[in-house]
């Protein structure tokens, strides 16, 4: 028997520099780089107040899983306490929830490869980009969890090296007041056009739906301990390094941006990154800032194939999916699992062809939608953790608990009343919301047909 258990232990072959990028990788993505320049026009500088606001609170998340995941390095991803504090039931529905989060991002990522591969190549098929890129990632993925670290590794290097080359440029065209396109880069452009709320409380508000799409995600670190090293050093280096990275990354880059250009005059049809670039008069702008969205879109393409394998595995071992699928390869990857996944975006990248753009839209408020239910049952599970354990984990405690946990979970569920709310994603939630009635259902099925318990 212990033979047995052994052989179907994960490989636990991620380093602390892997687990870093993988947070870094799981905090930077296409919401950021393409999804900014619509939020920026919504809100106008207050963007930068709403990074800030989902980042504490993402923060705080973060600091729970940590917690969760510290207080018993056997386990394998936030699933097993999911089931621990909330039961059978509610590990199947956010396990499969969160499967279906990753696999409805990568599926409007995987489009929008073939969408940016065609600005080099504006002869190639839609489709036949998403498809070489799936089947390179999933060969990699089927060697060894240390590849995907790597290649995740350098994915990510890339976003932070692009970023990071944004925010000093734009920092020293503001402090050298620099006319760049006709007008002045300084710092008082972020208050000199309507003022730092110039679209109002309901422009601020509307801004979260994109912040919180920027932010998905982050909680992959959490699917990684039972794949690392050493957990109780590699954990919280991750975890505590979100604020500085919130900070840099996003606070510091619409700074950037927004000193450079009025946000009035940012359009919406391109990526702020690239006009920043742009009109600097950086030689081939556009092409460099293509290669890095492509990138992202790439890493979160590889982040999927890795979450949703790893969240198949997990529901496995306990007992909510076939336990065909924890049958590992030799290298201590969940094969069957990895092979499932990519078989389903195989489908998608095959009709994608075929589906309208506005159901990728669709889809991807979706996820975002289930992603932010998730991340109120981990919450809702730390609660619960806390309570039986008041004293907490010895290793890593959620600083503030339990009023930074009340306050979390109330943020997010008052993100999702006001998307219900909003005519703009209302369809997407009330989808989400039937999506999830459906898998209680299934669950109940499922259990009466294996003996009605």
């Amino acid at each position: 028997m212990e033979t047995k258990d052994q052989t179907n232990s994960l490989s636990r072959s991620l380093k602390s520099r892997h687990i870093q990028m993988i947070a870094i990788g799981g905090a930077i993505g296409t919401g950021l780089f393409l999804g900014s320049g619509s939020a920026i026009h919504t809100s106008g500088p207050s963007i930068i107040l709403s990074y800030l606001i989902v980042g504490i609170f993402c923060f705080l998340l973060m600091r729970g899983i940590g917690e969760l995941l510290l207080s018993d390095t056997s386990k394998h991803s936030f699933l097993d306490f999911v089931k621990m504090y909330l039961g059978d039931r509610w590990e199947f529905v956010t396990g499969w929830t969160y499967w279906f989060c990753w696999i409805s991002l990568a599926m409007a990522d995987l489009t929008a490869t073939g969408i940016y591969i065609k600005f080099w190549f504006p002869g190639v098929p839609q489709w036949i980009p998403p498809l070489i890129i799936l089947l390179c990632l999933f060969a990699a993925n089927l060697v060894n969890v240390g590849l995907f670290g790597e290649m995740e590794s350098w994915f990510s290097m890339i976003k932070v090296v692009a970023i990071i080359l944004l925010v000093v440029v734009g920092v020293g065209l503001a402090v050298f007041h620099v006319n760049v396109d006709g007008s002045t880069a300084s710092f008082s452009q972020l208050v000199s056009h309507g003022g730092f709320f110039p679209t109002g409380a309901h422009g601020f508000l509307m801004s979260f739906q994109m912040v919180v799409f920027a932010f998905v995600g982050i909680e992959m670190v959490g699917l990684t301990a039972g794949e690392t090293d050493d957990p109780k050093a590699n954990l919280p280096k991750a975890i505590n390094s979100l604020p500085i990275r919130i900070g840099l990354f996003y606070i510091g880059s619409m700074i950037a941006v927004m000193s450079v250009y009025p946000w009035n005059k940012i359009t919406t049809t391109a990526s702020p990154f690239v006009q920043v670039f742009s009109g600097v008069g950086i030689v081939g702008a556009a092409g460099i800032l293509n290669f890095v969205v492509l990138t992202a879109a790439v890493s979160a393409t590889n982040s999927c194939l890795f979450s949703t394998s790893r969240t198949m595995y997990a529901l496995s071992m306990g007992g909510n999916a076939s336990s065909f699928l924890t049958k590992l390869g030799r290298n201590g990857v969940p094969n069957i699992a990895l092979n499932f996944s990519t078989a389903f975006l195989l489908i998608i990248v095959v009709l994608n062809y075929f589906i309208p753009a506005g159901v990728f839209n669709l889809v991807s408020s979706v996820s975002t939608i289930n992603f932010v239910v998730v991340w109120v049952v981990l919450i809702i599970v730390h609660i619960k953790y806390r309570r039986a354990h008041p004293k907490g984990s010895e290793v890593f405690r959620m600083p503030g608990y339990p009023l930074s946990d009340y306050l979390t979970l109330a943020f997010f569920v008052f993100i999702l009343g006001f998307l219900l709310v909003n005519s703009s994603t209302r369809v997407a939630m009330v989808i989400s919301l039937i999506s999830i009635g459906s898998m209680l259902v299934i669950y109940q099925v499922i259990q009466r047909r294996h003996g009605g318990r």
